[in-house]
């Protein structure tokens, strides 16, 4: 049984998709009672936004839905969070290729696709809603909302298996 998980959630600029999923996961884990256990945190593969905060469409729309998105800053992914994270989810198929390809061999199983959790959307990139409107701010919480839940069904029953079973019987 783990004590506590790390997630970290990769995009481009860290300024619209990833940031949007670390809200979503950190707010899901504060509702099921998980916020000391589950650390979420995301991160660019490039260096565009260091420093940054979010995309205001991406801190508008998910303040709609009750995710506080206002004191996320960019980050660019490092050599160490190979290390540091237990899960290292990436938003499209692109990132999920560059991730394996910048980590060190005994960290490639913990890299993974953050859409493969969905049952809906599994094998699918969040598509990237920086150039478009509204509309793909939206569907971009739509897919972290359905994604992060299964996400920290998984993450939940790492953390307490037992429990995990008598709680949420298959």
């Amino acid at each position: 049984m783990a004590e506590r998980i790390s997630v970290l959630l990769v995009c481009t600029g860290n300024i619209c998709r990833s940031p949007s999923a670390e809200g979503v996961l950190r707010h899901l884990a504060a509702k099921r009672g998980l916020a000391d256990r589950v650390r979420v945190e995301s991160a660019g593969t490039h260096d565009y936004h260091v420093g940054e905060g979010p995309d205001p469409r991406s801190v508008r729309h998910a303040a709609k839905r009750g995710y506080d998105l206002t004191d996320l800053r960019a980050a660019q992914v490092s050599a160490e969070d190979f290390n540091a994270y237990d899960y290292i989810l990436a938003m499209d198929r692109g990132h999920l290729r560059m991730l394996k390809a910048l980590a060190p061999r005994g960290a490639k199983a913990r890299i993974g696709l953050f859409l493969d959790a969905s049952a809906r959307w599994k094998g699918e990139d969040v598509p990237d809603p920086y150039y478009g409107g509204a509309e793909g701010f939206e569907q971009v919480l739509d897919m972290v909302e359905e994604a992060g839940a299964r996400w920290l069904d998984r993450i939940e029953a790492e953390l307490d298996p037992a429990a995990f079973r008598l709680q949420r019987p298959r």
